[in-house]
């Protein structure tokens, strides 16, 4: 089986790597939405970010990775406190999966071979504290669209049916990515998505040379390939791993909290949530940078990822979203 196609040697596509690089840091953010044309490395990014993640630890028996033994879910029956290391789960959810496979379900083998009434985890349990990736989620079907806003929003899978009634922990960082021209993404979701990335096709012809090159070798002589950018993959996770720590004593002045919400208040973002994201996209930025307290520049840097989705549609500007955004910071916050 081969290994995901390594972060580091994503060609290209700067602001994507950096907006999931953001969301490595700082898990609140939220996840990352990017939207592009086909073959512009979109899943792979995502993929290849699982291979960089930290590992984290969790109670060997837990269905839903639970980090402390009273943290699993009572219907999992876990009886020993051992813990293990396990990689950050990265769960995809397909467009075709149904409510059980995502919610979970009467494991239906044990009642007919056992007569048990037990519960089969799905795809949220796998998640928890770790990422959900979507694929073209723009064509997921509403139903489950539904249940993800509800777990989002609540951090807690339930699961009220056939007889069972279960809670689990589901707090996970929501990835997804998709093609504009096959639809939209309605509202409520879009929201969920702390940044947002448009990627296109390279213009340059170095540029398109080089992913030919890279990708062509990751096929044909995967191992040599894989070694060799290991050594890149294992720098950027330990960045990763120090901007975690160096968070909690970055200094933020009263000056960058008002930035932030002149800023959004100018852009006309529904809600505090825009602030909110912001604040945290910028500090994470910060730490990743080794600056010790956060300054314009840094909010300037991760403005347009944290609010471009959250712009209201003017009929009048012709401008996409990412262009507002830069106009209104350079108004706001200067070159």
């Amino acid at each position: 089986m081969k290994h995901p196609f390594p972060f580091s040697a994503i060609v290209g596509q700067d602001d994507m790597k950096q907006a999931m690089i953001l969301t490595a840091i700082d898990p609140s953010i939220g996840g990352v939405l990017v939207f592009g044309d086909r073959g512009t490395g979109k899943s792979t990014a995502v993929r290849g970010l699982a291979g960089l993640l930290p590992s984290i630890n969790a109670i060997k028996a837990c269905p839903v990775n639970s980090e402390h033994f009273a943290d699993c879910p009572e219907w999992a029956n876990v009886t020993h406190k051992d813990t293990h290391e396990i990689p950050t789960p990265v769960v995809d959810l397909p467009l075709g999966a149904s409510e059980d496979r995502v919610t979970g379900a009467l494991d239906i083998e044990r009642a007919l071979t056992r007569g048990e009434k037990a519960f089969q985890p799905g795809l949220f349990a796998q998640a928890n504290r770790g990422y959900l990736y979507i694929d073209e989620v723009n064509l997921l079907e509403d139903h489950i669209v539904d249940l993800l806003l509800d777990v989002a929003q609540s951090g807690e899978n339930v699961v009220e049916r056939e007889g069972l009634s279960i809670r689990h922990a589901a707090r996970f960082v929501l990835d997804g990515s998709g093609n504009p021209e096959e639809g939209e993404l309605r509202p409520q979701l879009l929201d969920r998505f702390g940044l947002s990335v448009d990627v296109a096709s390279p213009s340059d012809i170095d540029e398109r040379v080089q992913v030919i090159k890279r990708r062509d070798a990751y096929e044909n002589d995967h191992a040599a390939f894989m070694l060799r950018w290991q050594a890149e993959d294992a720098a950027l996770r330990d960045r990763i791993v120090s901007a975690r720590m160096a968070l909690k004593d970055l200094e933020t002045p009263d000056s960058a909290l008002r930035d932030v919400a002149e800023l959004c208040l100018n852009l006309g973002a529904d809600g505090l949530r825009g602030e909110l994201t912001l604040l945290k996209a910028a500090r994470a930025y910060a730490a990743f940078r080794d600056d010790t307290h956060l300054a314009t520049s840094h909010i300037r840097a991760t403005a347009a990822l944290a609010l471009r989705h959250r712009l209201r549609r003017d009929p009048l500007d012709d401008a996409g979203s990412g262009t507002r955004v830069d106009r209104i910071v350079q108004d706001t916050l200067g070159v």
